[in-house]
């Protein structure tokens, strides 16, 4: 692609000598730049790609991208120079003009939890309506025939662009994905032709990125405010503070605006009552009353799905042909994910809770479905936000009977100081510092009608000690606890 293709019009207007200057490629990282490659230099919160153009040059770069002020490049002043205010932004866009091609119909959904079920339910929900459709984020991408393999929640626009590209071209045309405030933050998702958005909820998470909660509602929001596509439709949760601010955003943009709830909104339930296997309920859209039936335990799982079947109306499925497609849908692993039963009929989850609110949520939810004890094993992260450390001893104090402290990705951190920040708000909870020990502890002491829940890592296949990751699995330590397969 010439250079001139892939600049926005009217920016930039450049030399004559660089229009037909050719790009085979796009990278941030001076280290994968090829011969013929664009090198976006851009300032990040570790490194300064500024410092690196010279390298990117004797890689082989055709062009740089950086931001205001940027001086030519000391190695080559013939090499085509485009500066931008917000490069993050551009370099979006330079990469979705560079790939092409999209699948026709892309919505997002973002929050503080939910995004990774709300994502596969859309997903599952689509195929079973007979269309070829994948989801991206947390898990990777996800769909019929495509390899599993894991995934940052919102990669990087190349990689983001590249995908988008390789799924149109294998005939997906519906997708589903998460989008983090890390990555709306900082314009991954720009570019994207977004037809239709959800917002789950907002609750403490990241601020050792955004610092304060108003910034990362700010960035959260910043989805429905300048990337959803004119036209589209915003599907709020109507249960959150933010259904005001979705609303003006609609009304401004003039987008369409649909709500979701337990027991408010346009898609909510007028009733709902626990099953064997899940739950029997009686659901109210657009005034009209259906029966259904799930078989995901946590009533939170009730409200992802009504934010799935809203995703799927914004772009054209009616809701009486979703209705019955319902029963169907499967739990996404590492999301109250069942794990088995002991001999004596105790059961064992694992969930992705991380967060104060996750963990409120998921120990609420399964309280109803528990005859006798409800348990929980968890910990909190290393080197991420201390603040909510002892807000998350103090809900599993209030919400369990018995709580047991480990350790949960502690990296750089000392990992006996991160379980005394949550204990201090837990007196009564038990320390055992290896997690496969504590897991194990706790199936051991379950007795009838009992649940465990074991929060924080969900899918996540390693466990973060110093620079190392060593292999860990919740699932597969609790399956072998539970007298399974190593």
């Amino acid at each position: 692609m010439r250079l001139s293709e892939l600049i926005d019009e009217g920016k930039n207007t450049l030399r004559q000598d660089w229009t037909d200057v050719e790009i085979n490629g796009l990278s941030a990282d001076s280290r994968n730049v090829r011969p013929g490659y664009l090198f976006a230099a851009i300032p990040g919160t570790l490194v300064d790609g500024r410092n690196y153009i010279d390298a990117a040059i004797a890689a082989g770069a055709s062009a740089i991208l950086a931001p205001d002020g940027t001086e030519p490049p000391t190695a080559n002043e013939n090499i085509p120079l485009i500066t931008d205010a917000n490069p993050r932004r551009r370099l979006a866009h330079m990469a979705a003009r560079f790939f092409g091609q999209q699948p026709e119909n892309v919505v997002a959904v973002t929050g503080t939890n939910g995004k990774t079920s709300v994502a596969h339910f859309v997903q599952q929900l689509w195929t079973l309506t007979g269309v070829k459709a994948a989801s991206l984020g947390t898990l990777g991408v996800m769909g019929p025939g495509l390899p599993e393999g894991g995934s940052l929640t919102t990669p990087d626009p190349v990689a983001l662009q590249k995908t988008l590209s390789d799924l149109k071209a294998d005939q997906f045309d519906h997708l589903c994905m998460e989008a983090s405030s890390h990555g709306l933050d900082q314009n991954r998702l720009d570019g994207v032709r977004i037809k239709a958005a959800a917002y789950t909820n907002l609750s403490r998470d990241h601020l050792d990125y955004h610092k304060t909660l108003e910034a990362y509602r700010d960035a959260k929001l910043r989805l429905f405010r300048n990337l959803l596509c004119e036209g589209g439709t915003i599907v709020a949760n109507a249960e959150t503070n933010e259904t005001d601010a979705l609303r003006q955003i609609a009304g401004e943009r003039a987008l369409n605006f649909i709500t979701y709830g337990l027991d408010v909104g346009d898609i909510r339930t007028e009733s709902r009552t626990l099953t064997p296997n899940g739950w029997s309920i009686k659901l109210r859209a657009f005034d009209i009353t259906y029966k259904t039936e799930l078989s995901l335990p946590g009533a939170f799982q009730i409200a992802n799905v009504l934010a799935a079947v809203g995703l799927l109306h914004a772009c054209g499925a009616k809701i009486a042909e979703l209705i019955p497609l319902l029963p169907k849908l499967k739990g996404v692993p590492g999301r109250m994910q069942h794990v088995g039963a002991t001999a004596e009929g105790a059961t064992v989850y694992v969930d992705y809770a991380h967060t104060p609110d996750a963990l409120d949520t998921v120990l609420q939810s399964i309280r109803p479905h528990t005859a006798n004890k409800l348990v929980v094993v968890f910990g909190c992260g290393g080197d991420r936000d201390r603040g909510k450390r002892p807000q998350m001893g103090t809900i599993a104090c209030n919400l369990a009977d018995r709580v047991i402290v480990t350790d949960d990705n502690p990296r750089g951190e000392n990992p006996a100081m991160i379980r005394s920040e949550i204990i201090t708000a837990c007196t009564g909870a038990t320390e055992i510092a290896d997690r496969g020990q504590a897991i194990k502890t706790a199936i051991s002491e379950l007795g009838s009608g009992d649940s465990l829940i074991i929060a924080g890592k969900g899918h996540e296949t390693g466990q973060i000690i110093g620079d190392t990751v060593h292999p860990f699995d919740d699932f597969k330590v609790a399956y072998a606890a539970l007298g399974g397969a190593e």
